[in-house]
């Protein structure tokens, strides 16, 4: 008996899911089925059509004629282009190149912002939360259309930039890639801070008190203790910031030049401007293979870890 109960102190015994639990993951597969498997496949069986001048523009996958002949129409042609057009290969450079810009200063801001939140009290702590969930409550397109207002020439930032005398000239922060990171770090911020804000309430300050009866300095706790400890908490903020990214379509719109070509941009022109719906589809396949490769290697890197 006392060897059973160490046993089960030592492993984890993973209890089957009861029947409730089993309806709950066959809602979440049945809203998985309509609204992504098959959307994926439509968008798929396009980006493999021969294009056409008609209505709608691609020549059907699949066609019979009589007497019992059916015919494959695939078409690859897009696939090439997708590989050999600069425009395309600097679209998905420069959406990655913004994402991961975007992820890496969210986190910077995000880290020292929920760490200072949960040393507040907890009345506190429901009104800070309550201020970073604020923008949601207002337009996406408002917020990104304030931001023109304020990245100006004749704007906020340049105005007390100029009045204070440390520029002459304005910036040129409207219509360029620094806007567009601007505005994609702010409207994405909350996304960065809820993650590590949960990881950060539920970790045990105990063994930062444990590490400092040690002789562990603050700087060296944070980066051994408290940092790997909130893993899960950077790695879902991370996700939940760079995954949109890639594919932002207003933010570099109205806030981004001609320079700011992301792929969201390029598959918008491809569709309502080309009318080519065979290259926005496979363009828009692309981008979900990008995005996915990542999610499985850090999918698999996690669950190694927890073997360990």
């Amino acid at each position: 008996m006392e060897d059973q109960e160490e046993s089960k102190g030592l492993f984890k015994v993973e209890k089957p899911l009861s029947r409730g639990q089993r309806w709950l993951v066959g809602l979440l597969y049945l809203w998985l089925i309509p609204f992504f498997l098959l959307s994926f496949f439509l968008i798929l069986k396009v980006s493999i059509s021969e294009p056409l001048i008609a209505l709608p523009p691609y020549l059907p996958l699949v066609t019979w004629t009589l007497p019992e002949h059916l015919h494959i129409n695939v078409f690859l042609g897009n696939i090439w282009d997708l590989f050999t057009e600069p425009l395309y290969g600097y679209s998905f450079y420069l959406s990655l190149q913004l994402a991961f810009a975007t992820t890496l200063m969210s986190f910077l801001i995000a880290y020292p912002l929920a760490y200072a939140m949960v040393q507040q009290p907890k009345h506190r702590q429901y009104l800070l939360l309550l201020l970073v969930m604020l923008p949601f409550w207002t337009s996406f397109l408002m917020r990104v259309y304030a931001w023109i207002g304020i990245l100006s020439p004749t704007g906020v930032i340049n105005s007390f930039l100029m009045w204070t005398g440390l520029i002459s000239q304005p910036l040129a922060l409207l219509h360029s890639l620094s806007g567009v990171l601007i505005g994609m770090v702010y409207c994405y911020l909350p996304f960065m801070i809820l993650p590590l804000y949960a990881a950060l309430e539920k970790f045990d300050w105990v063994l930062l008190q444990a590490a400092q009866d040690l002789g562990c300095g603050p700087m060296r706790a944070f980066f051994t203790i408290t940092l790997p400890l909130t893993r899960n908490g950077i790695i879902t903020g991370g996700m939940l910031v760079f995954i949109p990214a890639v594919g932002e379509f207003v933010i570099p719109t109205l806030l981004g030049g001609s320079s700011s070509t992301m792929v969201g941009k390029v598959l918008w022109d491809e569709f309502f401007f080309n009318r080519d719906w065979t290259m926005a589809s496979m363009l828009a396949v692309g981008l979900l293979v990008v995005l996915f490769i990542p999610l499985i290697i850090i999918h698999r890197s996690l669950t190694k870890r927890e073997k360990l």
